[in-house]
């Protein structure tokens, strides 16, 4: 298979980046929504001490997840004229380093358990190795789709794959009603894909063979796994150390705190990387238009976000207990810390494309562990008063972070910290308002909780609004968002058309 049978179609970058736009949109929000339904029925299904479980186990996974890929999905899709020999070579790399990782999650799946104290979790832990092996034989040949951009394709796969895995998850709560049945639902959501990115690719691999200069792809993919080895402290020792000092039930209502709104606020902004990447880095000799691409999207981003971070921020004491059910009343309050670091992360989760858009693996590497370095110790000061002192020291740091971040990616490259914070400031200013308007309108509204969420998710997103339109580019975003809703309906098919 030539290079070229790896590359989408000549000129095809505009229609493919709106189409693969739109697409990814849909599939995220039905994502994110079949998310909060698991947290909603399985929270109803299933104990905080259920939920513990797993979380333990979690962090272990996303650890030993970081080496199974060593940025090469990045790699294959980067790369100018890659060959089927260097994506065999990548496949199989993928594939025995995978099989390795399995091999020692089942070594340490004792050692976990003893750890937390809490048996448990040993058999889980081993158990979590099919998971990986899923996504190491999957990995290429989702890299060659996404270098295509058959968005279109990825997003149904995504979609069917999420589904699969609730309904997985529902169903087994009848056979065994434990924290098996999550692992069943994920396991699921691993396998699927995987079978549905072989189907649908016309790539097949061969025998491994060493291929040349196959050490920058290698080189490549080490920037980026730096950093995310390094971004593992600031996302996973929070659960970690609640788990290990004040315990499953802790860790519980934390983990379904941050499920319900930081875990769904990165499902907007990590898919859209799909489209993104590919398509800025096509632009990086092209200074003005690479501004421009990222400074259109960036604030539509904040504008579908930030306002409904406000409103469930503000309402935490009567959304959790309304959705997940009064035994989870005790995460209102780390739902509320929270919600102040949701504020910032739409702006500042989609800075990972422009390191790597840029090439800037290195710098994206050196950012990884500031951020960790500030995150750990946000967490070691909450951590004496229990899951909502770490969630109070999360939020802090994320704020202090900010400003640092976008002058480091202003340094070099087309996009300053100035064009970032006219951009994002009508928006997170906004928010926050917002935030603070129904926060003080609580007391008026109505009590039945349905009405209350209603009015106020409204008021958070009418008062952003209003704030927005005071900012010049607040204007200029709100009337790039408008040209995204369709004018009228599409013309009826002639009479006979099939």
């Amino acid at each position: 298979m030539e290079a070229s049978a790896f590359d989408p179609p000549e000129g095809s970058l505009r229609r493919s980046v709106g189409r693969g736009a739109v697409v990814t949109a849909m599939a995220q929000s039905v994502r994110v929504g079949t998310q909060i339904v698991s947290v909603i029925v399985l929270s109803r299904l299933l104990s905080p001490q259920d939920f513990g479980v797993v979380a333990m186990c979690a962090p272990v996974l996303a650890f030993i997840a970081l080496f199974q890929d060593f940025g090469l999905t990045q790699a294959t899709i980067q790369k100018s004229g890659i060959t089927h020999e260097e994506v065999n070579y990548l496949f199989w790399i993928n594939v025995a380093v995978s099989a390795v990782l399995a091999c020692l999650l089942a070594a340490a799946a004792p050692l976990v358990a003893a750890f937390y104290g809490e048996p448990r979790v040993s058999g889980l832990v081993a158990a979590l190795g099919l998971q990986i092996m899923a996504y190491g034989l999957g990995a290429q040949h989702l890299a060659l789709l996404t270098r295509r951009m058959q968005f279109a394709r990825l997003a149904a796969i995504d979609v069917t794959s999420a589904v699969a895995g609730l309904a997985v998850s529902i169903a087994w709560t009848f056979i065994d009603r434990s924290y098996w049945a999550l692992f069943a639902g994920t396991l699921t959501g691993a396998v699927l894909p995987t079978l549905c990115y072989w189907a649908s690719s016309r790539w097949r691999p061969g025998l491994p063979r060493k291929v040349e200069g196959i050490s920058q792809l290698i080189n490549f993919g080490a920037g980026i796994t730096g950093f995310n080895f390094a971004n593992f402290f600031a996302r996973n020792l929070d659960n970690v150390l609640i788990g290990k000092y004040w315990g499953e039930a802790q860790l519980g209502l934390y983990d379904r705190a941050y499920k319900l709104l930081l875990f769904p606020l990165s499902q907007i902004t990590n898919p859209l990387s799909k489209v993104m990447v590919p398509a800025l880095s096509r632009l990086k000799d092209e200074p003005d238009r690479y501004r421009s691409a990222y400074l259109r999207v960036m604030p539509l981003i904040l504008l579908v976000a930030l306002p409904g971070v406000a409103f469930a921020t503000a309402m935490s004491d009567v959304v959790i207990p309304f959705v997940l059910g009064e035994q989870w009343r005790q995460s209102s309050g780390i739902f509320l810390a929270l919600g102040f670091a949701g504020l910032l992360q739409p702006l500042n989760n989609p800075a990972g494309w422009l390191f790597v858009s840029q090439g800037r693996s290195g710098d994206f590497m050196r950012w990884g562990i500031v951020t960790a370095v500030t995150s750990v110790l946000a967490f070691l000061v909450g951590l004496p008063y229990g899951a909502i002192g770490v969630a109070v020291a999360y939020a802090v740091s994320e704020y202090l972070r900010t400003p640092f971040l976008w002058l480091y990616i202003g340094k070099t490259g087309p996009l300053r910290a100035s064009h970032v914070l006219q951009a994002a400031t009508p928006f997170v200013l906004g928010a926050h308002l917002a935030l603070a308007a129904v926060w003080f309108a609580k007391p008026f509204l109505p009590q039945q909780p349905i009405l209350a969420m209603a009015g106020a998710v409204v008021m958070s997103y009418i008062a952003t609004i209003v704030v927005a339109l005071a900012f010049a580019s607040g204007r200029e975003a709100l009337r790039e968002a408008l040209k995204l809703i369709p004018t009228r309906a599409p013309a009826a098919a002639p009479s006979g058309a099939k």
